[in-house]
């Protein structure tokens, strides 16, 4: 399966400047389609224990996720904190604009590994967010699809998914509801 490039993504170009700032620059399209994310959050996560097993044990972690700008937004830092059924979870997130392209570049770690995963490459169209790629699970190699999707002005929802045939199929095993405690 291919993934096309879409065109556009966010809101038209507009002009931004550090406050005092004389010099200015255009913004490319889709270049703030995080901002909603700067925050901290309050985050409800449902992981499947055994993806891609016919499973549906899932087990549940409650904590909190702080999202950070970077590069005056074009790239962004989140930290993610829970605690539930299957212990302590602890995860890094990095997101960073292409401005000739368009496209937004979604990579994860953990402590666990020290490694940081392979990026997931999409844009938002429309307030949705979706951003595909490949990871290796158990030794194969299998395609990714992240969906963000916005419920009200105060909570999102992040869904991960695995495909194990090229994309005809996929199996959601994380979901993640944010609901925002404060703002930067």
């Amino acid at each position: 399966m291919t993934f096309a490039r879409a065109s556009g993504g966010g809101a038209a170009a507009r002009t931004t400047a550090a406050p005092g700032h004389p010099a200015s620059r255009r913004s490319a399209p889709g270049e703030h389609d995080f901002d909603f994310a700067f925050g901290t959050w309050q985050t409800h996560i449902r992981r499947l224990k055994d993806p891609l097993s016919g499973s549906n044990d899932w087990v549940e972690y409650d904590g909190t996720h702080s999202v950070r700008q970077v590069w005056n937004g074009r790239a962004n830092l989140g930290e993610l904190e829970a605690d539930g059924q299957a212990g302590h979870l602890q995860a890094l997130s990095t997101r960073y604009f292409n401005p000739q392209t368009h496209l937004w570049s979604v990579s994860y770690g953990t402590p666990r590994d020290g490694n940081l995963s392979r990026a997931l490459v999409g844009q938002f169209k429309n307030g949705h967010g979706e951003f595909y790629g490949e990871e290796t699970f158990k030794e194969r190699v299998v395609l990714v699809r992240e969906v963000y999707t916005p419920i009200d002005a105060w909570t999102r929802k992040l869904e991960v998914a695995y495909s194990a045939d090229g994309g005809q199929s996929w199996e959601t095993n994380w979901i993640m509801v944010d609901r925002l405690i404060g703002r930067p």
